[in-house]
């Protein structure tokens, strides 16, 4: 008994050994070297590691973290969306296709009495707006950073506007602000101002058919496309050279005219929309073939994920694009639904929806959301400045629930390296 009493005290001798040699190892383990790790693993491990300690967390907005992550190659498809809880309280949940769950980020709280909505997103970035189109603020919701953008100039009051967003290959951004009499500003991520380049060319016709509140944008190459409230008109703005294009293009045969929208898959234009058919509703897709500028049909919607909304009237639709990923949602005054759809494989998937996001009736409220690629989990770093930052890390929490979000704003992320 006595031996066996020192061989215990002897191996709890050698494990408290062990873990100060340990100590001393890892205090001067190679930073570098933390950030290649890093900069491979998975959003869930990123946002972990972000939690052990202030200096791993601060670790994560250094310019050579930066560095490292937009050296490495991420393929897998994100979908982040957002829902008021409140007037002023917002979550954020994030899907990941590869293993069907959801995540729960939270949101930094904006100095603001104002409620504000997302516009536009890019580069890791999403550019929020009050209701007024007044107040503009750039937030890193994984990073919980974010900074209020100047005030536009001039006359801000535009009853509809439509906002896109792009990243610039210096590592910048763009936001484009139209209004449907044709005025438009453009704020410059470089000089952080807003300027007025000019007037639309007579060309296009005025005013501008938006869609009211705010209207769908997607980027793609540098050049932002509005949808108007009919899928025959298409608006694009080159932002390099700041030219103006107007396409017309024919409605696809059967389509309704009240659900559609539009969104970017690996560098096409899509278009999602209810086609009314023989007194029966279904979902389907189109590509826009620049060429001919006509709407080809891509698949549509399995009958037995449409019976849901059968006969049902003032169905809401939304669409997100993320590489071959489409995320569809479909909502009425008394439900949500939300579908992915893979292009490549031509697969449908009903996602569930339930969650403690939903109202009283059982859907969610003002509800936005956009693609995200984990090229996008760091973002712009924001600089020092006129930014504000939470004091505490907050990782990403896998709940036993899914969100209920209803998706009805469309702007992809673009990865970007700096701010």
């Amino acid at each position: 008994m006595v031996e066996s009493g020192k061989a215990r005290a002897s191996k709890k001798g050698r494990k408290g050994r062990n873990c100060g040699i340990g100590n001393e190892i890892w205090k001067d383990f190679p930073e570098d070297l933390f950030e290649g790790v890093l900069a491979r693993v998975p959003i869930a491990t990123f946002f972990r590691f972000r939690s052990v300690c202030r200096k791993w967390n601060s670790l994560l907005t250094s310019q050579s973290f930066t560095q490292q992550y937009g050296e490495v190659k991420h393929a897998k498809p994100w979908f982040y969306g957002i829902t008021n809880e409140s007037e002023y309280t917002r979550t954020g949940a994030v899907y990941d296709p590869s293993s069907n769950k959801w995540r729960h980020p939270t949101l930094p709280a904006f100095p603001t009495k104002m409620s504000l909505f997302p516009v536009a997103s890019a580069g890791g970035l999403i550019c929020f707006a009050d209701y007024s189109h007044r107040s503009f603020y750039v937030c890193n919701p994984l990073t919980r950073s974010f900074k209020e953008l100047p005030a536009r100039c001039g006359k801000p009051e535009w009853p509809r506007i439509a906002v896109g967003m792009t990243q610039m290959q210096n590592g910048g951004y763009k936001i484009l602000c139209v209004g449907s009499e044709g005025d438009f500003q453009v704020l410059d991520s470089a000089n952080n101002s807003w300027i007025s380049p000019g007037s639309m060319p007579p060309s296009i016709k005025l005013p501008l058919a938006l869609r009211a509140f705010m209207c769908e944008a997607v980027s793609i190459e540098g050049r932002l496309y509005f949808m108007q409230s009919g899928p025959d008109r298409l608006l694009s703005y080159e932002v390099n050279t700041g030219m103006w294009r107007q396409y017309i293009v024919p409605n696809p045969p059967h389509m309704s005219l009240r659900g559609h929208t539009v969104a970017e898959s690996e560098g096409r234009i899509m278009l999602v929309g209810l086609l009314k058919e023989n007194a029966a509703s279904c979902v389907c897709i189109w590509e826009l073939e620049m060429t001919t500028l006509l709407w080809n049909e891509v698949d549509r919607m399995p009958n037995k994920l449409c019976l849901e909304f059968h006969g049902k009237k003032n169905v809401t639709m939304s669409c997100l694009g993320n590489k071959a990923l489409l995320m569809l949602s479909l909502a009425t005054s008394h439900m949500n639904r939300l579908f992915t759809y893979h292009l490549s494989t031509r697969e449908w998937r009903k996602l569930h929806t339930r969650t403690q996001f939903c109202n009283k009736r059982g859907i969610s409220r003002n509800t936005v959301g956009w693609s995200y690629e984990d090229d996008d989990v760091h973002g712009y770093p924001l600089k020092e400045g006129n930014i504000i930052q939470s004091n505490s890390g907050s990782a990403l929490k896998r709940d036993k629930y899914e969100p209920m979000v209803q998706l009805r704003l469309v702007a992809n992320l673009l990865w970007g390296k700096t701010y």
